[in-house]
């Protein structure tokens, strides 16, 4: 199944979800019987639309499932307040949230379900910088920056007098959080004077449109839009190394490799439409995850998030923080002694 919404120009994929999000809150629509309410991350959202489609058609529509993009944070503020089943997530959650959480008296289980590799990009028609190093994108995104580095030459006397042109995630993704605090050393740590989106495809577009532009944002929507945009090497103190399943399994794409998840609320998963979902993502997550251009875990970690659920093993490994640099059998070995 070729999942087309990653195509979509910008605000598509918003109006399809607000579409869907009607169509499934009316009353006997296409017979369905349920409805399993998802939103926030949008790196998450081609893994869990996939599987949303595959689990609909599964059903023979008798359970409509909607899929929302708001980001980590947008998701987070909803299924805290209880208004969403399932949240995605491309980073734990974190201390507030789970204050809120709590307050709120919501009680979830985390799932990994994948890794991703954040994608540093820049416009087809840049032909100077094939490797950036980390102390450079530091330079260019740390928050001393804003109004001064304002060309490519002032962050590499090599790179041409050219204006360069910034877009990234906005405030409330969980790719902005982990971005600062991988390359800039604190989440949420950042110039302001960029073009910011939770909707990862405004920033291909904007990318694509402009010769001086460097953007970042999820490995699958690069790899949807490789036409549009281009990958360039990140060096992390070893050498310029790109995005791949060999460079982010073997841990080597560092510090932008990281796992994504999707938190289920306890009490939601009572009710047998969310339960039967949760394990279907589970049953296929190899699959439909390699499908949507991700990097899948070890059948095993999928098998162990439906015996968290099963068991009801609320809360996090984390601890309410964000880590930069966990490779996957870091993830497996912490998941395991949950």
């Amino acid at each position: 199944m070729e999942n087309e919404m990653l195509k979509l120009p910008a605000g598509k994929i918003l109006g399809i979800s607000a579409v869907l999000g009607i169509l499934a809150g009316a009353t006997g629509v296409a017979g369905a019987s349920g409805v399993v309410k998802i939103d926030g991350s949008s790196t998450v959202y081609p893994i869990t639309e996939a599987v949303a489609e595959d689990f609909q058609i599964a059903k023979k529509g008798k359970i409509r499932v909607t899929v929302g993009i708001s980001g980590t944070g947008g998701g987070f503020k909803k299924f805290c307040r209880g208004e969403i089943d399932i949240a995605n997530a491309s980073r734990p959650i974190l201390k507030k949230e789970m204050d809120d959480c709590k307050a709120a008296g919501v009680q979830y289980v985390e799932m990994p379900v994948a890794f991703d590799a954040l994608t540093v990009v820049v416009n087809p028609k840049n032909d100077w910088s094939k490797t950036i190093t980390v102390a450079e994108l530091k330079k260019i995104w740390e928050p001393a920056a804003q109004g001064k580095i304002m060309k490519w030459n002032q962050v590499n006397p090599a790179w041409p007098d050219e204006p360069v042109k910034l877009y990234g995630a906005g405030a409330d993704s969980g790719t902005f959080d982990y971005f600062t605090e991988a390359i800039v050393g604190k989440a949420k740590s950042s110039r302001g004077d960029f073009t910011a989106s939770e909707d990862d495809n405004v920033l291909v577009q904007g990318v694509a449109s402009d010769k001086n532009a460097l953007g970042f944002f999820g490995y699958a929507y690069y790899v949807e839009n490789q036409k549009k945009v281009k990958a360039i090497a990140v060096d992390g103190g070893k050498g310029g190394i790109l995005p791949s399943a060999k460079t982010v399994e073997d841990g080597s794409y560092q510090p932008l490799s990281r796992p994504i998840f999707i938190y289920v609320n306890v009490k939601a998963a009572e009710k047998p439409e969310v339960k039967e979902l949760v394990e279907f993502y589970m049953n296929n997550a190899v699959t439909l995850v390699k499908e949507v251009k991700f990097f899948p875990l070890p059948a095993q970690a999928y098998t162990t998030n439906l015996e968290h659920l099963n068991k009801k093993k609320i809360g996090t490994v984390f601890g309410g923080q964000s880590e930069v640099g966990l490779k996957i059998e870091e993830l497996l070995k912490r998941e395991a002694s949950f």
